[in-house]
C-alpha cells in the first residue's frame, strides 16, 4: 500500500513552477512504521490524518481522495501538511529540500534509479547525479560487490544513497526494488538503465544459451525496468527522464561481438519505442552509447573483463596497451571515461533542451558508428 500511496501523494504535493523544463519542486516523502511513525506523528505540529483506504481502488480514485484531503487541509492550515499518517499502513514525513546556493543546474528533491550500478559506468554515473543534488538508488544484484559499492558511496553521502538488490530479469525484483525505493523517498524522478552483460563469441561458435543469458539481461531486462518506470511515473504524474546506457555497437558492430550487438540494438530499440509512448506521460527518454570505458575510480568494467583477455590477446597487448588501442582508434584520440558517459546522462537528467528520443555518442567520434 505505502509504493502506491506514496507517489500519488508525492506528487500531488509538488508545487508548481513556471519553467516548462522543471514543472515542479518535488518534496522527498518519507515513510515510517511502528514505533518509529507513532513518535513521528506526535513529533508535534498538525498531522494530516488520512481515512484507511479498503485496498481495491484504483490509482484514480486514490487520487481523488488524497487530494480532497490536501484541499481540506490546506483552507485549514494554510499550508501543506509535515506529517500525513494512514491508519495501519504508514506515517509521512514530507520533507522539502533546499536547493544548493549558487548552482543553477541541479537535481535537488528528485530521485534517481540506476540499474546495474556496481561498475565502472555505473560509478561515474552515480556519482554525477550526486554531484547535482539527486537521490540515487544504487542497484544491482544482491551480494558482496553490490554492499561494498553502496559503502564507498555512503561514506560520503549516507543520507542520499540507498542500496537495493535488483535482478532486472525478474520482474518481481523489479518491482520490489522500486517498491522499497517508493518506500524511501516517496517516489522516482530519474531512472538510468546501465545493467547489461556482454560475450565474445563468433557466429558459428555461439552457443544459444549463452545467446539466451545476454538477451534475457539486455532485453528482457530493458524491458521490464521500462515498464515498472513507466507504472511508477503514470502514478506519480509529474513526468520524468529515463537514459538507457546504449552502445556504439547498435550503431558499429563487431565481428564475434553479435550477442552483445544484436541485444543491445533491441535494447535501444525498446527505449526508442517508450520515448512514443511515454510521451504523453510527460516523460523523456534518451539514450547515450559509450565506446571502451575500461574503468570508474577503483571499479573496472564488467564488460572488459568479459571480452578485454580476448581483445588483448589477439592484439597481443597488455591492458594498457589495450586501452591505449581504442583511445588511438577514435577521431579525437580521447580516452572515454565513466565520468564522461556520467556528463552525457547529467545533460538529459538536467534537461538542459526539450529533446526525447535521441542518443548521444560519447566515443571520441568514430566514423563507423554515425548513423546511416
Amino acid at each position: 500500500m505505502v509504493a502506491r500511496v506514496a507517489p500519488i501523494l508525492r506528487g500531488l504535493l509538488a508545487q508548481p513552477t513556471d519553467d516548462d523544463d522543471h514543472p515542479h519542486r518535488l518534496v522527498i516523502l518519507k515513510s515510517h512504521i511502528g514505533a518509529e511513525a507513532l513518535s513521528i506523528e506526535n513529533s508535534g505540529g498538525a498531522p494530516l490524518r488520512l481515512a484507511a483506504f479498503q485496498g481495491n481502488e484504483t490509482d484514480e480514485e486514490m487520487r481523488k481522495r488524497l487530494a480532497a484531503a490536501l484541499a481540506s487541509y490546506k483552507a485549514e492550515h494554510d499550508a501543506n501538511p509535515e506529517i500525513i499518517s494512514l491508519p495501519d499502513v504508514a506515517v509521512f514525513r514530507v520533507i522539502n529540500p533546499e536547493p544548493a546556493p549558487g548552482r543553477e543546474l541541479q537535481l535537488t528533491g528528485r530521485v534517481a534509479v540506476v540499474t546495474g550500478a556496481a561498475g565502472a559506468i555505473g560509478y561515474g554515473i552515480c556519482r554525477g547525479l550526486l554531484k547535482y543534488g539527486c537521490n540515487v538508488a544504487i542497484t544491482d544484484l544482491a551480494g558482496e560487490r553490490l554492499d561494498q559499492f553502496v559503502a564507498e558511496f555512503q561514506a560520503s553521502d549516507a543520507a542520499r544513497t540507498f542500496g537495493v538488490p535488483m535482478d532486472v530479469t525478474d520482474p518481481a525484483s523489479v518491482a520490489q526494488a522500486f517498491a522499497r525505493i517508493v518506500e524511501h523517498w516517496g517516489g522516482v524522478d530519474i531512472v538510468v538503465l546501465n545493467a547489461g552483460i556482454a560475450l565474445a563469441c563468433s557466429l558459428i561458435k555461439m552457443d544459444l544459451e549463452a545467446f539466451r543469458r545476454l538477451e534475457r539481461v539486455n532485453v528482457e531486462g530493458t524491458l521490464l525496468v521500462l515498464a515498472e518506470a513507466g507504472r511508477q511515473f503514470a502514478r506519480q504524474n509529474l513526468g520524468g527522464d529515463i537514459v538507457l546506457i546504449s552502445t556504439k555497437n547498435v550503431f558499429a558492430p563487431g565481428a564475434g561481438f553479435g550477442a552483445y550487438s544484436a541485444t543491445k540494438a533491441a535494447a535501444h530499440q525498446l527505449a526508442r519505442i517508450a520515448s512514443l509512448e511515454f510521451a504523453p506521460l510527460r516523460v523523456r527518454v534518451n539514450m547515450v552509447a559509450p565506446d571502451a570505458v575500461f574503468s570508474g575510480g577503483s571499479h573496472k568494467s564488467g564488460l572488459w573483463a568479459e571480452v578485454g583477455p580476448g581483445r588483448m590477446k589477439a592484439r597481443g597487448l597488455d591492458e594498457q596497451g589495450l586501452e591505449e588501442y581504442y583511445r588511438t582508434r577514435n577521431l579525437l584520440k580521447a580516452k572515454v571515461t565513466a565520468e564522461h558517459v556520467a556528463n552525457a546522462v547529467l545533460f538529459f537528467a538536467l534537461r538542459q533542451t526539450p529533446t526525447t528520443g535521441a542518443c548521444i555518442p560519447v566515443d571520441g567520434g568514430l566514423p563507423d558508428a554515425t548513423p546511416r
